[in-house]
């Protein structure tokens, strides 16, 4: 399954009211460890069609990564149930991110 774009408009049907776990990839085209990221998380969107895999562009929607508290990119966040359980920030290897997000 492919990666949904979250916006201020579609972020609470698509993450908060999720059935399903959730991940969200908060990252930025200027950012190099992003980048390197990217396939990592197009593979697990790939790999688990049974989690609603997200990517929220920084740039273009702070007030989403203000409310998440991020800081610095790529943050990776967990959510189930409308709440966020687990985070990683910074580039890891997909099953280092794995383990960090307890998946």
């Amino acid at each position: 399954m492919a990666e949904i774009k979250l916006t201020g408009s579609n972020f609470e049907k698509e993450a908060l009211r999720s059935d399903r776990l959730v991940l969200i990839d908060f990252w930025a085209e200027w950012c190099g460890p992003c980048r390197m990221l990217a396939p990592v998380i197009s593979e697990i969107a790939e790999e688990h069609p049974e989690w609603k895999v997200c990517k929220v562009n920084v740039d273009e929607e702070a007030e989403l990564a203000a409310r998440y508290g991020v800081s610095s990119i790529p943050t990776v966040i967990r959510m189930e149930n409308g709440a966020d359980v687990a985070k990683s920030v910074g580039y890891l290897p997909k099953e280092a991110l794995l383990d960090e997000l307890g998946l």
